[in-house]
C-alpha cells in the first residue's frame, strides 16, 4: 500500500499559454502595429522601434490604401511585433495620448482666455500682462479693437484668430522659459 503522507505534493509547472490567450497577445500586438501606422513621423521618432524591419513596414502600411491588403499587411506588421517586446511601444504610446490630451486642455484653456478678454474688452487686457508680463499691451489693444469693428461690419472673425495665435505664442514662450530655468537650476 503506498505511503500517501511521502508523496510530495506536485511542483507547481509554469503552464503554458493557452491557444485563446496567445491569440489575444497577437491581437494586441496587431492592433499595437495598427495604432503604430496612425501616427505621424514626427511621432513615430518617440517610440523605441529597434527593428527596422518594423519601421518599413510601418511606413508602407501607410501607403496602401487598399482594404485586404492594408489588412494583410498589418498582420505581417503584428508577426513583427511578435519578436519584439511590446510594451515600451505600448508606454510610448500611452505617453504620446498623455501629451495629446495635455495639448487640448492647453488649447481649451487659451480659447476661454481669448474669450474672456474679448468679453472684458480693453479692461481685460491687465489680466493677460498679469499673466504674461512680456506680452504687448498695443498689440493685444489692437486686436480687440479689430475684432469689434470686424463684429460690427459682419466681417470673419480674423482678429480673434490672430489674438488665439498670439495667446499661444505667449504660452509658448513661457512654458519654454519655464523649461529653461528648471533643467537650469
Amino acid at each position: 500500500m503506498p505511503d500517501y503522507d511521502s508523496i510530495d505534493d506536485h511542483e507547481e509547472l509554469p503552464e503554458s499559454p493557452s491557444k485563446s490567450e496567445l491569440k489575444r497577445r497577437m491581437t494586441a500586438l496587431q492592433a499595437l502595429g495598427e495604432t503604430l501606422t496612425g501616427l505621424s513621423d514626427k511621432q513615430l521618432r518617440k517610440v523605441p522601434i529597434a527593428d527596422q524591419r518594423l519601421v518599413e513596414a510601418i511606413q508602407e502600411a501607410r501607403r496602401i490604401s487598399s482594404n485586404s491588403a492594408k489588412r494583410r499587411h498589418l498582420q505581417f506588421i503584428g508577426k513583427l511585433m511578435r519578436d519584439i517586446d511590446g510594451e515600451p511601444i505600448a508606454d510610448a504610446l500611452a505617453e504620446l495620448d498623455r501629451e495629446r490630451h495635455q495639448a487640448a486642455t492647453r488649447f481649451q484653456g487659451l480659447e476661454h482666455i481669448r474669450d474672456q478678454l474679448l468679453a472684458d474688452g480693453l479692461p481685460g487686457i491687465d489680466a493677460i500682462l498679469d499673466r504674461w508680463p512680456h506680452a504687448d499691451r498695443q498689440h493685444l489693444r489692437q486686436l480687440l479693437l479689430q475684432d469689434q469693428r470686424e463684429q460690427q461690419r459682419s466681417q470673419a472673425p480674423a482678429a480673434r484668430r490672430k489674438l488665439f495665435r498670439y495667446l499661444r505664442e505667449l504660452d509658448e514662450s513661457a512654458a519654454e522659459a519655464d523649461e529653461d530655468s528648471s533643467s537650469t537650476g
